[in-house]
């Protein structure tokens, strides 16, 4: 063994600190280039080997975590679904024959007919008055106004009619007859209503009448008599247990011809009037019904 400056030379390792490096043994400065190269290599194999160890550990440990994951995944999936053991038989599933429960039908009840309520008098119960029936001091039907003027109520249907309704009025029971008179511009038209016991009165009463049937003309509170004596315009109608006439002409006591479309329009604009009134109180009988 040959020994250089500066004592003994000791083995030079890589990895250990403060170990000496090899000097070639011609007592100068030079290092050994082979050993150096030597040492190097050998430190880069150490070195790849650690990594290759080290890789082969983190797979170790990312299979092991993968491992886990799915077993953790299978266990919550057992858990969250029955296994085919715990399944019900074939016996308890509905099968696609099987027929749905049934429910009885039900459905709203339909509407009450107001026409029911002003059929008879067993259900048309509503109080009646010129005032319920013809309201207020005066009366407008699209964009023309008429006034109110006098009305009248009797239970003697036959005293209040003229020409050969009196007898018609009579024959069918009529138990009352209420009257009101509009005016418009010098024309007056007075209504009646008939009221009886059915409906089947009322319509038969309606069809006997004939063109010398009409109410008596009502007049007073500053209207002028009219329709006394000449030629009026007369209308006959029912609805339900009323039968309702309209009897027009001139203040003036002017006969009416079929050139004065005036006072046609005015009795029909009447008539209307009336039936919806009518029409009015059997809704509001039906009404109240369907509430209680």
């Amino acid at each position: 063994m040959s020994y250089g400056q500066g004592g003994p030379q000791s083995q030079w390792d890589p990895w250990k600190p403060h170990s000496q490096q090899p000097w070639t043994s011609d007592g100068g400065q030079t290092p050994d280039w082979a050993a150096l190269a030597e040492a190097s290599e050998a430190r880069n194999k150490r070195r790849r080997l650690l990594f290759i160890g080290g890789g082969a550990l983190a797979t170790v440990g990312i299979a092991a975590a993968v491992a886990v994951a799915v077993v953790s995944a299978n266990g919550s999936s057992q858990a969250s679904n029955n296994p085919t053991s715990q399944l019900p038989s074939t016996a308890d599933i509905p099968t696609a024959g099987a027929s749905a429960p049934s429910f009885a039908p039900t459905s709203a009840p339909p509407p009450l007919d107001p026409r029911d309520f002003i059929a008879s008098a067993k259900k048309d119960k509503a109080p009646l008055s010129p005032e319920i029936l013809f309201p207020g001091t005066q009366l407008t039907m699209g964009e023309t106004v008429y006034k109110k003027g006098p009305t009248a109520d009797t239970r003697s249907c036959a005293s209040a009619a003229g020409g050969t309704l009196p007898k018609i009025l009579t024959a069918n029971d009529c138990t009352r007859l209420i009257r009101v008179t509009y005016t418009k511009d010098g024309i007056a038209v007075t209504v009646g209503v008939a009221v009886f016991d059915t409906e089947a009165q009322a319509a038969r009463a309606k069809d006997q009448a004939d063109r010398k049937s009409f109410v008596q003309s009502l007049s007073g509170g500053g209207v002028k008599p009219f329709c006394n004596s000449g030629f009026c315009r007369t209308t006959t109608n029912s609805y339900g247990r009323y039968a309702y006439f309209t009897n027009a002409g001139f203040t003036s006591g002017k006969d009416v011809t079929d050139q004065d479309t005036k006072v046609f329009a005015v009795g029909d604009n009447l008539a209307e009037f009336t039936f919806r009134q009518i029409h009015r109180r059997g809704e509001a009988q039906a009404s109240t019904a369907a509430n209680e």
